[in-house]
């Protein structure tokens, strides 16, 4: 089969680590071609021919003719292929990073090409800024990389022949031989606020003996920056066990090789490469459980016991009255953005809830709110104490009583389940259905932000201003 790649840029990301993964895996399989708007001199072993016109919109730049831009399009897969391609593979075609790239889908549609539409993340998922009020592509395939988002498109319209599962392929992590740094316990992300850095320094709190919790890498992004720094100080302020940026100053591998264990923290995950690669390296994971993530994981019988739902913590801990004001104001705020209303008593649920339990998940609290309750316990060992009584897997694993054979299994499932030889089959697999079986469908927008707009699941850490 002779399949096109396209993506508005092969600049270091992780669409880019996934397109050059699924490149490799149809080695062999498929004749490939990537089409872009920026190669950013990304080495792939296949034709990448760059169209700047369909990568990040310029403020300044020219408006293209939308027919030009297609029909440069097309021209690029027939001088590869004469006959055309048998499919072409768009990624995260319904963010709007290009104005222009659904009005180029439905002209590539009309030119009778046949579509996979790949969605690695929504605009509904806390994306407010690249949402658009354009009807999605219809009567085309779609992809995702988890089966919540499966169901979500299937409630929403989509025929289930006509979606399919793309897991990504998951490589080992690199581990240097010598084992040269103190061991340590890592957290192998980029500071960003969705990773939940307050949360992780409420794990260091726990850890044994003289042990760090290290974070590998820094922010970029100048919301994201702001609150790195902050925590930051918080944590030189108040000498804790949390050191950042290692995997930058001493070599990934070799922090993955000094690792005791791995934690996570993250709030929310598209794929959740997080709670599989450790178990490659061969290491223990603890943290933060993502039902929606993990289920999928779980089912081909990775054993993820040592991960909590969520931490919860006293309402009493921290100010809940300013909690509740910016939670309701950032969902008013939100829903506004998305022009999508919500109901008061939706709107009010959640929060009437908590105050009748008298408890609240730690995740689901901004930054401010989680230093108050990091400063609680701080000032009171006791609170420190009851805190882990209620939620015991905070707690580090006691890895000496640990059993090594879970942990053997675990990397034999995600070696059978993710690596890049069942991808390859994979996708080949589901381009035979694009291909062959047309379908008759189209997205409801309001039930797909229904579901993302989960007020019981709703963060201020993800939906909040960065100003906050």
């Amino acid at each position: 089969m002779k399949i096109a790649l396209f993506h508005y840029h092969l600049k270091t990301g992780g669409v880019t680590t996934v397109i050059q993964r699924q490149v490799q895996a149809l080695q062999g399989r498929c004749d490939t071609l990537v089409l872009t708007g920026d190669r950013a001199g990304a080495q792939l072993p296949c034709p990448v021919v760059e169209i700047p016109e369909i990568g990040y919109d310029c403020p300044d730049s020219a408006v293209p003719l939308p027919e030009a831009v297609v029909d440069r399009i097309i021209t690029s897969i027939r001088q590869v292929w004469p006959g055309g391609c048998d499919v072409l593979h768009i990624h995260n075609p319904t963010l709007t990073k290009n104005r222009y790239l659904l009005r180029y889908i439905h002209l590539l549609q009309a030119a009778n090409l046949p579509l996979l539409l790949q969605i690695h993340d929504f605009a509904e998922d806390g994306r407010p800024q690249v949402y658009s009020r354009e009807a999605y592509p219809r009567d085309c395939h779609y992809g995702v990389i988890n089966a919540r988002d499966m169901r979500i498109l299937i409630a929403a319209g989509l025929d289930p022949a006509g979606v399919h599962l793309i897991p990504n392929a998951v490589e080992p992590l690199p581990m240097d031989s010598d084992r040269s740094l103190e061991p340590c316990v890592v957290y192998p992300v980029r500071a960003i606020r969705r990773k939940n850095i307050g949360e992780a320094i409420l794990l260091s709190l726990y850890l044994r003996a003289e042990k760090h919790l290290h974070i590998s890498q820094p922010p970029t992004s100048p919301g994201d920056v702001f609150f790195y720094r902050d925590w930051r100080s918080f944590v030189d302020r108040h000498g804790l066990k949390l050191r950042f940026e290692t995997g930058r100053l001493n070599g990934f591998p070799a922090l993955v090789a000094a690792a005791d264990s791995m934690v996570t923290t993250s709030i929310t995950e598209g794929f959740g490469f997080s709670f599989l690669e450790p178990w490659t390296a061969g290491k223990m994971l603890w943290g933060r459980r993502l039902d929606d993530i993990c289920t999928d994981f779980e089912k081909h019988g990775l054993r993820l016991d040592a991960l909590y739902d969520e931490i919860l913590v006293p309402l009493n801990w921290f100010d809940f009255d300013g909690f509740q004001k910016a939670w309701h104001e950032t969902a008013v705020r939100v829903s506004a953005m998305y022009a999508h209303p919500l109901e008061i008593e939706r709107l009010n649920a959640y929060v009437e809830d908590t105050q009748k339990t008298g408890i609240i998940d730690y995740g689901n609290l901004s930054e401010i709110y989680q230093k108050q309750v990091l400063e609680h316990l701080l000032s009171d060992p006791k609170a420190k104490d009851r805190l882990a009584s209620r939620n015991p897997r905070i707690l580090e694993p006691d890895l000496a009583k640990a059993d090594a054979a879970p942990i053997e299994r675990n990397r034999e499932i995600v070696r059978d389940h993710f690596d890049l030889g069942v991808y390859g089959q994979r996708l080949v697999n589901i381009y035979t259905q694009v291909n062959r079986q047309p379908v008759q469908h189209q997205i409801d927008k309001t039930v797909l932000l229904d579901a993302f707009l989960d007020m019981n699941r709703f963060s201020l850490l993800k939906w909040g201003p960065y100003a906050a």
